[in-house]
C-alpha cells in the first residue's frame, strides 16, 4: 500500500480537475485493504475515476482500490461463473470475455471504469444492463474490515441505481465481482445503431466480437476520449417521466424519443432535452456540452470541478423550465 499524503486527484479523475484529498492510499492487497477500513474515518473509493466530479478540495482519505485479477469459478453447462478483482478496467474484462467467446456484456464494451465500480449505478448501454449477468459480489465493511457476500436481489438493482447509492451509500467498499456468462450467448443488437453499423458492414449474423466491434466504433464516434477531452461519458441520468406528461409534451415536439416502462412510465434521452434547450456543442470558458454528445460535459483544459458543476446546474435549470422535467446527475459528486 502506498501513502500519498495532501495528493492531487488530477491524475486520478478522468474529468482532469485539480484537486486534493487529505490522504491517498493506493491498495492493491486485500489484507491492506482489510486494516484500512478498519481504521479510516469515513473514507472515499476511488477506482477508474470515470464517474467522479471533485468539486473543490476533499478534506477526506481516499482509498484507490488497484485489486487485480481474474478467476473462473464454477461452469454450468453453458454458463460460465466469472469472479474479478475489483480493480480490473472495465473494458480490459469485456474482451477478455470477448476472446473467451463468453457473452453477455459485449453491449457494454468502451464504459470507462473498473469493475468495481460497475454494481454501484448498475453499468448499462445499448440495451443491456449489468444486472442481467450479475451473480454476486464481494465487499469489506468499513469501520469493521469484515467481508461480506452481496447476492444480486440483496443489491436492490435499478435503473442507474443499487442497494450502493442508497441504503448502504458509504458502509462498503467492493472488492470483487462475479458475473454469469454464456458460451451460447444470443447477441442483442436491437437498441440503438449497433444494427445498422452491422448491416454497413455486411454481418447478417452478428457474433459477440461483430457486436462489440460495433459498440465501439458507435462509442469512439460520439464520446471524446477523456485521455483528449477531460470527461466522465453521460453526465446526467436519462430521465423517466409519466407516460401522461411524455403524451402532452409529444403534441408540442413531435420528435420527441421515448421509451415506455412497465411501470407506466416512459424514459426520454437527457441528451435530447438538453439539446433542445440549446446547449449541445455550447462551450463557457474551459466547459461546456459536446458537441457531437451533449449529455457528456467536457473539460477542454484547465476548468475546475466547480465551473463544471456550475454548468451542469445551468442546463438543470435550463431543462426544468422548458419540460418540467428535472435532470439528475449520473457522476458522483465529491465535496
Amino acid at each position: 500500500m502506498e501513502l500519498i499524503n495532501n495528493a492531487s486527484l488530477k491524475p486520478f479523475v478522468t474529468f482532469g480537475v485539480e484537486a486534493t484529498c487529505d490522504h491517498l492510499y493506493r491498495v492493491d492487497e486485500i489484507d491492506e485493504l482489510r486494516l484500512a477500513a478498519q481504521y479510516l474515518d469515513s473514507p472515499l473509493v476511488l477506482g477508474g475515476g470515470s464517474n467522479i466530479l471533485p468539486i473543490g478540495n476533499i478534506n477526506k482519505s481516499v482509498l484507490r482500490l488497484e485489486l487485480k485479477g481474474f478467476e473462473i469459478v464454477k461452469e454450468e453447462g453453458p454458463d460460465v461463473l466469472v469472479k474479478v478483482a475489483a480493480g480490473e478496467v472495465w473494458h480490459e474484462v469485456v474482451m477478455w470475455a470477448v476472446n473467451q467467446g463468453l457473452g453477455g456484456i459485449e453491449n457494454l464494451s468502451l464504459i470507462p471504469g473498473t469493475i468495481g465500480a460497475s454494481p454501484i449505478q448498475n453499468i448499462g448501454a445499448y440495451g443491456v444492463e449489468l444486472v442481467s449477468v450479475f451473480e454476486s459480489l464481494e465487499a469489506i465493511e468499513i469501520g469493521t474490515g469484515q467481508v461480506k457476500e452481496f447476492l444480486k436481489a440483496e443489491c436492490k438493482f435499478g435503473y442507474r441505481d443499487s442497494i450502493f447509492k442508497n441504503e448502504v451509500r458509504g458502509r462498503y467498499i467492493i472488492t470483487a465481482v462475479t458475473l454469469r456468462l454464456k458460451r451460447d450467448y444470443v447477441v442483442n443488437t436491437t437498441y440503438g445503431s449497433i444494427q445498422d453499423v452491422l448491416q454497413h458492414k455486411g454481418i447478417t449474423h452478428p457474433t459477440i466480437r461483430d457486436v462489440s466491434n460495433a459498440v465501439i466504433e458507435i462509442r469512439q464516434s460520439k464520446l471524446p476520449d477523456p485521455k483528449v477531452i477531460g470527461n466522465a461519458g453521460s453526465f446526467f441520468k436519462n430521465p423517466m417521466i409519466h407516460s401522461d406528461h411524455f403524451d402532452s409534451i409529444k403534441k408540442t415536439y413531435l420528435d420527441l424519443p421515448g421509451y415506455p416502462d412497465p411501470s407506466g412510465h416512459t424514459k426520454i434521452p437527457a441528451g435530447w432535452l438538453i439539446e433542445k434547450a440549446g446547449w449541445k456543442g455550447k462551450r463557457m470558458g474551459d466547459v461546456g456540452s459536446y458537441d457531437k454528445q451533449s449529455l457528456v460535459l467536457v473539460n477542454y483544459g484547465n476548468a475546475s470541478g466547480e465551473e463544471i458543476w456550475e454548468l451542469a446546474q445551468k442546463i438543470i435549470a435550463s431543462v426544468q423550465g422548458l419540460f418540467d422535467i428535472t435532470l439528475h446527475p449520473e457522476v458522483n459528486l465529491w465535496k
